[in-house]
């Protein structure tokens, strides 16, 4: 069974830090207003700058165990 994500309201470490999420989809919600998840988990409408927040260790970690990561390829969403 694949874990379900954790809806975020507002509170709690996930919104101390940006996300990863799939590039595209960062496009599409600022088309549309539709929510992304992070790697991590994480689900939200993004809407600030995420360069101005540390990332995400779980995302990070995520990020890095993955084929072909350990860069910034993917970075994408914000803290809300």
């Amino acid at each position: 069974m694949e874990p379900t994500p954790q809806v975020s309201h507002g509170d709690g470490d996930h919104e101390r830090f940006a996300h990863y999420v799939q590039k595209d989809k960062i496009m599409a919600s600022a088309l549309d207003g539709t929510p992304v998840v992070a790697l991590c988990g994480k689900v939200w409408v993004p809407g600030r700058d995420p360069k101005k927040y540390p990332v995400c260790p779980m995302c990070k970690e995520i990020f890095e165990s993955m084929a072909g990561g350990g860069d910034d390829k993917g970075k994408g969403g914000d803290k809300k």
